[in-house]
């Protein structure tokens, strides 16, 4: 499940796709010569660098995706973190402390990547804390009990791995090679909640309710993670061109089907659609649909805990102004001493 997106070919590109072009045409010609060298990269599979000229709208588009990114996984580390003191044993504990803290490493590479483009990190979070940035809107549900803890390890790591995967092939650099350690990371994370859940299932009659129980209320949230139907993702077609994006939303959803079947049978966990069959001619799984207003409502704000985890983040960043004070003060103190010593 972890790597399978690298295998799958691109495909040739429609004339609808091939005909996008990345910037209105360019009004002289030294851009001119800049959007034909950029273009070619871009049909080379070629990498674009921080430094290496690129149209404002790929970079827009980047900082809006990376940031985006950063974003969900900060906000990622609060459903869970809040069962670290809940934990049922310590090895338990040791192992959610540690996929927590991975999350926050992720945010940090993402960020970092962000800024290669030219936006500060400052600029990024005032973006998240007044509410004009999105994040992953599966972060606005709770973890009610410890089985969704894992479930959200299985389904929603899994997910995202599906998602990540084909990033490490991102046209831009920064971006492509902090996802090779996120993705690497993430394959633990979806593993430890898979085996959590494999352990609960092997437990008492109510152990496993509660694991059933978690999968019925994550798993329509899972597949809205992919994104809109490509019919209503307008920026899905020009992210293909530009290499950003290499698999579309419902391909990935699909394929996202179609390895947690069989995991879910190895479980002994019945996924919550009855309409979930296989199909012959297709040669995979045929499911039902999902509830775009609930996703949409989510993403605008309206979800069970949109408020909540914003708040902990505000708070989070308030209570942390004396550390960010004090380091910056210890800079600006080590290069006075530098540039004295230098005197």
């Amino acid at each position: 499940m972890y790597t399978q997106s690298f295998s799958v070919p691109d495909g040739t590109e429609d004339a609808k796709s091939a005909s996008l072009k990345a910037v209105p045409k360019a009004l002289n010609a030294q851009d001119a010569a800049l959007q034909a060298a950029f273009d070619a990269r871009i049909d080379a599979d070629g990498r674009i660098e921080p430094r290496e000229w690129m149209p404002e709208a790929y970079r827009k588009t980047l900082v809006r995706q990376i940031s985006q990114h950063a974003h969900s996984e900060i906000v990622g580390m609060l459903p869970e973190g809040n069962w670290i003191s809940r934990a049922p044993s310590l090895k338990r504990k040791a192992i959610l402390i540690a996929k927590v803290q991975d999350e926050g490493g992720h945010g940090l590479y993402l960020y970092s990547a962000a800024e290669t483009l030219g936006t500060s990190r400052d600029q990024m979070l005032d973006a998240l804390h007044s509410g004009k940035a999105k994040y992953s809107s599966i972060f606005n549900y709770p973890t009610l009990n410890w089985a969704d803890v894992g479930v959200v390890g299985w389904l929603v790591d899994g997910a995202a791995i599906m998602n990540q995967v084909p990033l490490c092939r991102c046209s831009y650099g920064p971006y492509a090679r902090a996802m090779v350690r996120v993705c690497k990371e993430e394959s633990f994370h979806q593993r430890q909640g898979y085996e959590a859940l494999l352990v609960m299932m092997q437990g008492t009659a109510e152990q496993k309710e509660m694991v059933q129980d978690a999968v019925n209320r994550w798993w329509w949230k899972c597949l809205a993670m992919f994104g809109p139907p490509d019919a209503d993702s307008p920026n899905s077609a020009q992210g293909m061109r530009w290499g950003i994006k290499r698999i579309s939303n419902d391909d990935l959803r699909q394929k996202f089907v179609d390895a947690t079947v069989p995991q879910a049978k190895v479980l002994g966990v019945t996924l919550p659609d009855p309409d979930l069959k296989w199909n012959e001619e297709r040669q995979a799984h045929d499911y039902g649909q999902i509830d775009w207003d609930e996703f949409w409502a989510t993403v605008n704000g309206n979800g069970p805990c949109n408020k909540e985890r914003l708040g902990a983040r505000v708070k989070a960043w308030n209570d942390g102004a004396w550390v960010r004070e004090a380091a910056l003060a210890h800079a600006r103190k080590q290069q006075a001493r530098q540039l004295k010593e230098a005197a």
